[in-house]
């Protein structure tokens, strides 16, 4: 079967190297290919929280936590390791449907849990460091020997094949005239600090997080939907920062080298589905978020069970 994967990031990528491997035939189409896509600034742990639809998203997140754990000693150059989380909340809650299919998770003690939270959990989860995993991708569709063209497409049923897949994450909203994609601005700081484990408050409202790299830590954020702006501001960072000293109050501000902006491709729901578009066969996958590489793999999983459902 001939594919074309519209869209390079890491739901573009990891699609394309499933095809490939189910034997396809594979190019891959992109106004945007790596430094350049979203993909590449996001903070990237796995985390499949506040995705809907909630029972399948859990179930594409268990399938990539599978896949990115075993990258960790199979192939280490990807940039996958695996670091311990913890995240707080403000209220009991129920524990996540994926509690028994991590390699580690147990519920905090009262006196690991922050002021001003009231329960939470500790999580063992992969650690992705996207200026590595992305020509990591690249290199494994490559090497399966799928093809990348440079193109601006303004109309899926222009594109030929067997099979045409959507990745294009934000792009849908005017390439599928789907207003339900907005974006939801992420800014995020590095600093030369390691916390020796991640802190989360994953709640929208109150969005913080520290997530250890090899070489730098990641702090957020935030989840300014509807903006577009990539520009830096020095007021996110100040609320970046307050928010992430009240549960690592060890932070060092002297030590902050960088930062950055994305946006991500969000979406009421995740839409993975088929539809004909002028004799074109369309397999959509996009709207995932901040969830784009937790779900990554069973995503791309999905595509190809529906693609290969009709040969």
């Amino acid at each position: 079967m001939r594919c074309t994967v519209v869209g390079a990031g890491v739901s573009g990528l990891s699609t394309a190297i499933r095809l490939l491997e189910s034997g396809h035939e594979v190019e891959i189409v992109s106004d945007k290919f790596s430094p350049e896509t979203v993909s590449d600034v996001a903070a990237a742990i796995w985390y499949p929280f506040l995705v809907k639809p909630a029972d399948r998203a859990d179930t594409w997140g268990i399938v990539t936590y599978d896949v990115l754990e075993g990258l960790c000693t199979e192939a280490p150059e990807a940039g996958v390791t695996m670091r311990d989380g913890r995240e707080y909340l403000r209220d009991v809650v129920d524990l996540p449907p994926w509690n028994d299919d991590i390699a580690a998770f147990r519920i905090l003690e009262e006196g690991e849990i922050p002021e001003g939270y009231v329960f939470g959990w500790e999580f063992r989860a992969p650690v992705i460091e996207m200026p590595l995993y992305m020509p990591w991708l690249r290199s494994k569709v490559e090497g399966g020997g799928g093809t990348f063209r440079h193109g601006f497409i303004e109309d899926l049923s222009d594109l030929s094949g067997d099979v045409v897949v959507n990745c294009v994450g934000l792009g849908a909203r005017e390439l599928c005239d789907d207003l339900e994609v907005r974006p939801a601005r992420g800014q995020i700081l590095f600093i030369d600090q390691d916390p020796g484990v991640g802190h989360f408050d994953q709640q929208p409202e109150t969005l913080t997080y520290t997530i250890p790299r090899s070489d730098v830590t990641v702090l957020g954020g935030t989840a300014q939907v509807d903006d577009w702006s990539l520009d830096i501001r020095d007021e996110d960072n100040d609320l970046i920062l307050s928010k992430v000293e009240a549960i690592w109050p060890d932070l060092d501000r002297d030590r902050i080298v960088g930062g950055t902006v994305g946006l991500r491709p969000s979406r009421t729901e995740v839409r993975l589905e088929e539809e004909e578009i002028g004799g074109v066969r369309v397999i959509h996958n996009y709207g995932h978020g901040g969830a784009g590489v937790t779900l990554s793999w069973g995503c791309a999983d999905e595509v190809v069970s529906i693609a290969e459902g009709s040969k």
